[in-house]
């Protein structure tokens, strides 16, 4: 009897862990669906053997079939406008995994140390002086770098290793605050006939000028910040157990919080400069991807990926199609993200640890 409930509890984690990697799997088909449907969908809408068609005689050098309207709609507006989205929706869902897994709360956002705030003071400031939208963008992610390095030093400097990752949150959330007082304060000083409104616009979030050139502005940083996060995932789940615990198993717990500190700011900070200030993703998208994975970081960060990538991309397409004008991007997450929020809260708080 002693061995067969051996047996049995040996068993369990193997079927667990191919459950996990089912839903994945699933994940990731559903994914490509919503992919190709977004191609169908739009005030221009391409139909599925259409599109197909033309990526495969692309593929090959055959000759075209297609219109030049359809060529420019394709590849000039809609393939980069769902990459980016792809991208903004995995990288926010990734890094905020991330924090969540690194500060042991499920409350935690990916803007938690001032990443937002500060990319939007630079993209306000950008605004502000008349700048180019690539110029717009690149500010708004140095400031997002800034705001994140500034969090860190003084924690730093106040810490002294004692209660340091306490200290690091209560600094981010001043820092947060600070930046998002300049934010306000360019606001009060804009122009309002044209500088206010674009201000207002862009913190809002929206993916309508999204060219072919946002999306290497986007790939580089996505891809240096995504590396790290899901090689090093084993390490972030021995953090669950604790700093001691994880010093015990052999684990560089400084730095290793350094590490997914850069790699998360690399992906708000580059999340925020291409779409904007979108909020809810980083915080929800983690909570559904635990519910379905379970804590484990080695399935839960992959599935945070796969979800953020095909959620934000389902919103984008709500936001371009369902409405006479386009919506912009924070307004429809908050609105789907709140009360599901709340249904996550009431649902899945046994699964968060």
């Amino acid at each position: 009897m002693i061995k067969h409930n051996a047996v049995t509890a040996d068993a369990r984690p193997k079927v667990k862990a191919r459950k996990s990697g089912l839903v994945l799997v699933i994940l990731f088909l559903v994914l490509i669906v919503i992919f190709l449907w977004s191609f169908t969908v739009g005030r221009f809408a391409v139909p599925l053997p259409e599109l197909l068609t033309v990526f495969f005689r692309k593929m090959f050098g055959l000759p075209a079939t297609w219109s030049d309207t359809t060529e420019t709609v394709l590849f000039n507006i809609r393939i980069p406008r769902i990459i980016v989205a792809l991208i903004i929706g995995a990288a926010l869902s990734a890094s905020g995994a991330a924090y969540q897994g690194l500060f042991r709360n499920p409350m935690v956002s990916p803007d938690i140390l001032g990443a937002s705030a500060g990319a939007g003071f630079g993209a306000a400031m950008a605004i502000l002086m008349s700048a180019g939208a690539i110029t717009i963008q690149l500010a708004a992610f140095a400031f997002g770098i800034i705001a994140v390095m500034l969090t860190y030093l003084i924690s730093r400097m106040i810490g002294k290793n004692n209660n340091s990752v306490l200290i690091l949150v209560l600094t981010g959330m001043v820092v947060s605050s600070l930046f998002s007082a300049f934010i306000s304060l360019a606001k009060y000083t804009a122009d309002p006939n044209n500088k206010l409104p674009e201000i207002a616009y862009w913190l809002m979030g929206g993916l309508t000028s999204i060219t072919s050139k946002n999306v290497m502005l986007m790939l580089v940083p996505f891809v240096i910040g995504i590396v790290p996060i899901l090689l090093l995932r084993y390490k972030l789940n021995a953090l669950a157990f604790g700093e001691e615990e994880a010093q015990a198993l052999g684990v560089d717990t400084k730095k290793i919080r350094f590490v997914y500190i850069i790699c998360a700011t690399l992906l708000t900070a580059s999340s925020v400069a291409a779409g904007g200030m979108i909020g809810w993703v980083g915080l929800v998208i983690p909570h559904l991807a635990r519910m379905l994975v379970g804590p484990n970081l080695k399935y839960m960060l992959p599935a945070s990926v796969l979800l953020g990538g095909a959620y934000l991309l389902l919103i984008d397409d709500i936001s371009r199609t369902f409405f006479t004008v386009e919506i912009p991007l924070s307004i429809l997450t908050a609105i789907v993200g709140a009360p599901f929020f709340i249904y996550l809260l009431v649902k899945g708080r046994n699964s968060w640890t």
